[in-house]
């Protein structure tokens, strides 16, 4: 079992920025694939970022690339997500989760993690 509790999120205006924090507890090892998620109205949930602890590797989607940094303190059993340039369409309901599953991979696909938490709000005004 894992629980993933969100916070962090808000309303900014377009080009400022928000940290997203993710705090993890249960199993949480160096196999444990970690993700931001984002939903916005009306939208299929998608992958954000993937931080796979074993080895340190992150993958983000293309549209924020550059903008956004995923990353995680262990001693904390925290992930984090540090969002720069922010644009309107950012603005999203944004999840953390987690992939404790066999076998151990990573990658930014929904159907991947099993599990979320409850999710914060994002919002990026013009």
């Amino acid at each position: 079992q894992v629980q993933l509790v969100e916070s962090g999120g808000g309303s900014v205006q377009a080009g400022g920025s928000l940290r997203l924090s993710c705090a993890a507890s249960g199993y949480i090892s160096s196999r444990t694939c970690l993700g931001w998620f984002r939903q916005a109205a009306g939208k299929e949930r998608e992958g954000v970022a993937v931080l796979y602890p074993g080895t340190g590797g992150t993958i983000y989607v293309d549209s924020v690339k550059g903008r956004f940094t995923i990353s995680q303190d262990n001693a904390k059993n925290a992930l984090y997500l540090e969002m720069n340039s922010l644009k309107p369409e950012d603005t999203a309901v944004y999840y953390c989760a987690a992939r404790v599953s066999w076998p151990p991979r990573c990658r930014t696909d929904v159907t991947d993690f099993g599990y979320w938490g409850q999710g914060t709000q994002v919002i990026v005004s013009a």
